[in-house]
């Protein structure tokens, strides 16, 4: 089994090309697959349109933010999990009851409580949403889970809502 990827960076900007695909595949990809990278084919440039949204030149990468909070969420790492938190941050959580969580201490006990309650297994679906959010879906004890994820200007997570997929 193997998978291909399009680009037209060099080696040199490889990961800033495909920061999100590459992230997802070097991080969750099934052992024993043939990962290899094609030069010369079309990926969209800053400013594109992917399927009716527009692409912008950000100084990071909304989705593998996203790939990287559902790694610590993964891990159990509650200070790596908290890291990718704006100082501001609010969670609008439905999985379990209504709840909203803001400020860094009631965010922690928040997460605390999920890490103990619902620990995440694997990656369900990860897609862009529009204005620079994240739509990422993942398993948990209690079934798969949806999260809509968006982000500061610096790439922090500044709003969550998570609630379990229909």
């Amino acid at each position: 089994m193997g998978l291909s990827i399009p680009c037209l960076a060099d080696a040199s900007n490889i990961d800033l090309a495909l920061g999100p695909v590459l992230y997802v595949v070097r991080h969750m990809a099934v052992p024993g697959w043939d990962i290899k990278i094609k030069k010369g084919s079309a990926v969209p440039e800053p400013e594109a349109d992917l399927d009716g949204m527009r692409v912008k030149n950000m100084s990071f990468d909304p989705m593998a933010v996203a790939v990287d909070w559902l790694d610590a969420y993964r891990a159990g790492d509650i200070e790596a999990i908290l890291e990718l938190y704006a100082e501001d941050a609010v969670v609008h959580c439905g999985c379990a009851g209504v709840q909203t969580i803001t400020g860094r201490e009631a965010l922690r006990a928040y997460w605390v409580d999920r890490l103990r309650k619902y620990p995440a297994s694997t990656l369900d679906d990860l897609n862009p949403s529009q204005n620079d959010r994240t739509i990422i879906s993942y398993i948990t004890s209690a079934g798969v889970m949806s999260a809509l994820l968006a982000f500061d200007a610096a790439g922090r997570i500044k709003e969550l809502d998570c609630s379990p997929s229909h």
